[in-house]
């Protein structure tokens, strides 16, 4: 505990004092703040400030007051934003320095610093004595600290050497899965499965029981539990190993067999979920993670490419329909019976694929496929664009922060 100076405190950054009690000064947020109340000595005090005025317990820090006042906006609202007219290079700077890292900027700021840093050729900046925090780390002592720890141990893959080893675990074990479920299906399975029954239970059962300890302690480390329950990979991971369970329980009902009608029907769609484990890898590998963010971040031309498809589908297979079956009725063309069927003939033209089993025979039909033919290419290119560009900044920022990760994971290494 701070044993000297008055009850109040006044951190003077840059020109500009701020005064705070030495309660507040024990849970601000900002880690170089707070580890002024555990400074015993005048020395620990000088580690962590410029200068120190006993008289008045007064703390000197000489950083940029402009900067700082953005920070304390930040400690009072939640929300951090790059001052304008300063390098976000040098406000990162000004960041590292109070203990904040990018994690605690806006979205949108950190797209700038994303940017900027890719442009000056950076990974990481650092600030010497300090070591990178993620958000809140620094008020989180004991027990929480653990939680924090092992949260990112089985959540941020390039955290740390365990977590790495974690993540090369799971998708051995996600690939071993999908490996016996592609040979589930193969016509000499069952006799090879006859004949060591104990083997494929035992395999089956070892990755179940690693993916469902894996996604307790994720869920009993996790800060939000009502947050973890609405990602959308933890409920495939729920999806996935449900089957598993269903069909022991099925089984000690005495239901194990595939031929019980309903029941049996339900096992097998059960275990053909098992392919939602593929999901987990997007924990681990970038290209997932980007085709992931750039879904999210371009719903909106993915709405207005479905859009455009619907309207030219339901244009041209009522004209198709038409030409090629309502005009005619000595002989029409079968596979042009309805809407709904000539729609089938739309999507596969305007998709370029033309598997060929469904075509015009009529001259009218035909010129209207080249036309279907054209426009569904047209119409599939002018979202596609920002659809590319979308995926392409996504990539690069996901890049961006795993070479960050790995840079403090070097950084850590070499200290210790």
């Amino acid at each position: 505990m701070m044993k000297f100076g008055k009850s109040v405190c006044v951190l003077n950054v840059g020109g500009t004092r701020y005064a705070f009690t030495r309660e507040v000064i024990r849970d601000f947020p900002l880690r170089r703040v707070s580890r002024l109340h555990a400074c015993v000595t005048e020395k620990e005090v000088l580690e962590l400030c410029d200068d120190y005025d006993r008289d008045r317990n007064e703390f000197f820090f000489d950083r940029h007051a402009q900067a700082f006042v953005f920070i304390m906006l930040y400690v009072r609202s939640g929300k951090l934003r790059f001052v304008p007219g300063i390098c976000e290079l040098s406000f990162y700077s000004e960041m590292l320095y109070w203990g904040l890292e990018s994690a605690h900027l806006d979205s949108c700021c950190q797209k700038r610093l994303d940017d900027r840093m890719s442009e000056v050729g950076l990974d990481t900046l650092s600030v010497s004595g300090e070591e990178p925090q993620s958000p809140g780390e620094a008020a989180l002592t004991g027990r929480a600290r653990w939680m924090e720890k092992m949260r990112k141990t089985f959540e941020e893959p390039n955290s740390s050497v365990a977590a790495q080893l974690l993540a090369t675990i799971s998708v051995i074990f996600v690939i071993i899965s999908m490996v016996m479920l592609c040979a589930s299906t193969l016509p000499d399975w069952d006799t090879a499965k006859r004949n060591t029954v104990e083997e494929h239970r035992i395999v089956e059962a070892v990755c179940i029981g690693w993916f469902t300890a894996e996604c307790i302690v994720r869920f009993l480390v996790a800060r939000s539990k009502w947050d973890f329950l609405r990602r959308p990979l933890n409920i495939i991971d729920v999806i996935a190993i449900t089957p598993y369970y269903v069909t022991m329980a099925l089984a000690g009902a005495g239901m194990p067999g595939a031929g019980l009608g309903v029941a049996g029907i339900i096992l097998r769609i059960l275990r053909m979920m098992r392919v939602f484990w593929l999901m987990k890898l997007a924990r681990h590998f970038l290209g997932l993670q980007t085709l992931g963010l750039t879904l999210r971040r371009c719903y909106r031309e993915m709405v207005m490419l479905m859009v455009f498809v619907f309207v030219a589908m339901a244009i041209y297979s009522a004209l198709a329909q038409l030409l090629e079956h309502g005009l005619d009725k000595e002989s029409p063309n079968s596979d042009y019976a309805s809407i709904p069927a000539a729609a089938w003939w739309v999507i596969i033209s305007m998709t370029t694929v033309g598997y060929g089993d469904v075509y015009p025979i009529t001259i009218a039909g035909r010129v209207l496929g080249g036309f279907c033919v054209v426009s569904g290419i047209v119409l599939l290119a002018l979202p596609i664009t920002f659809i590319y560009h979308s995926f392409v900044q996504c990539y690069h920022e996901l890049k961006l922060r795993s070479a960050r990760y790995a840079r403090s994971l070097v950084a850590v290494e070499i200290t210790q």
